[in-house]
């Protein structure tokens, strides 16, 4: 039996059609190399798994029969991994080159002697515009202060939405406009867990107490204080299509109750403590911060069960 090169691994959750698509896009472009597939399903009820079984019988398929989070259920793959590399990829990604034959060479041709331990490429959506693909050590921002000031920020803007709606009978606006994203190459703070290229060794694995966000960021903190460097490099063609989506041009107060978002605030407060990246005032005042955007009156309904639980983080 051959070596594999590289194991892909793909966590999925109710994304049927974006998974098809995307595997479909791994099979018409990656040549050249001697890969594997792996799907970690989180327990999918959409027909993922039938739709998998049927049209592609050659992914090795891990049913986990419950949403076990992003960082968990790519380390269930990774325990059944075989290649010599990983490359942890979002279902909601479309490959437009041989992404995974181009990571592979610039590793092999360039790893010991760039000390690399991972790499990834500029996303783009489907029209082409660069969208979030990189970020500093310290995650969304460059210090625990500007994480304060930015939270400091969205809380001033979801009072102000407040007020709006109740005293002026006014319609929710935007709290916070989102960054726009550029391109970039060379070495950076974290490469996004859309495409996460690196060695199938033990700095591979994620920290499994962090249920979504931050999971990639907190994993390759690990590699730079190793000693290692987490490249973009420019060849490799992907698209990331809920990405897109994902960054609007807005952030609404709604949004800020919503699942992903509370696992946001929490994610990013437990990986400055766990990695000693703010001091303990820092992080009791983004907890009390979190705490206050919660309360607010227009989602409190729907966060109030996470504020004491904040504490314990």
């Amino acid at each position: 039996m051959s070596q594999i090169d590289v194991s892909i691994i793909i966590v999925n959750y109710n994304t049927k059609k974006l998974l098809s698509d995307c595997l479909k896009s791994i099979y018409e472009q990656t040549k050249n190399i001697d890969f594997e597939i792996i799907v970690s399903d989180n327990g999918s009820i959409d027909g993922s798994i039938e739709m998998l079984k049927a049209d592609f019988p050659h992914v090795i398929l891990i049913e986990n029969n419950a949403n076990l989070g992003f960082g968990t259920a790519n380390n269930r793959g990774l325990e059944v991994a075989k290649g010599k590399y990983i490359f942890y990829l979002n279902s909601d990604t479309l490959l437009l080159n041989n992404s995974v034959k181009i990571f592979f060479d610039y590793f092999e041709d360039n790893g010991e002697r760039e000390n690399i331990g991972a790499l990834g490429t500029n996303l783009t959506d489907i029209n082409g515009n660069i969208v979030s693909s990189y970020g500093s050590a310290c995650g969304e921002f460059a210090s625990a202060k500007e994480f304060i000031f930015d939270r400091q920020k969205l809380l001033i803007g979801t009072y102000k939405a407040a007020f709006r709606h109740y005293v002026l009978r006014r319609k929710l606006k935007e709290v916070i406009s989102h960054k726009k994203f550029t391109k970039h190459f060379g070495p950076v703070g974290y490469i996004t867990g859309a495409d996460l290229f690196l060695r199938n060794n033990n700095h591979a694995r994620f920290d499994e107490n962090i249920f979504l966000y931050y999971e990639e960021t907190d994993l390759e903190y690990q590699l730079t204080k190793a000693g290692y460097k987490c490249i973009l490099i420019d060849n490799a063609k992907i698209v990331h299509l809920e990405g897109g989506s994902e960054k609007k041009t807005s952030l609404e107060v709604l949004d800020l109750a919503s699942f992903s978002k509370i696992n946001l605030f929490k994610s990013s407060i437990y990986f400055l403590k766990k990695n000693k990246l703010a001091s303990t005032i820092q992080i009791l005042r983004l907890k009390f911060i979190t705490m206050l955007i919660w309360l607010n009156p227009l989602i409190f309904a729907k966060t109030r069960k996470y504020i004491f639980p904040m504490l314990k983080i």
